[in-house]
């Protein structure tokens, strides 16, 4: 299940956005630090999702993903 969010993002002197906050039921939760960042790709539909597991201010682990081509963000719920 995913639900849409707003991030507010870095983006890096090479222009790769990385999340540093996010908006979840109105809450907004800072990223303390990114776990780990991948790219997925579904054959079938060609979306193409950047991915990052990253622990919140909130102390919990939240996945993001962010399709580059339409520029959404979602949150990914275990």
């Amino acid at each position: 299940m995913s639900e849409l969010i707003t991030v507010i993002p870095y983006a890096g002197y090479r222009g790769d956005e990385a999340p540093r906050s996010f908006i979840l039921g109105g809450v907004r939760i800072d990223v303390a630090s990114v776990l780990e960042s991948r790219v997925e790709e579904a054959v079938e539909t060609r979306v193409r999702l950047r991915l990052f597991v990253v622990k919140g201010s909130d102390g919990r682990t939240h996945t993001l993903a962010c399709d580059e081509e339409r520029g959404m963000w979602f949150h990914r719920s275990p």
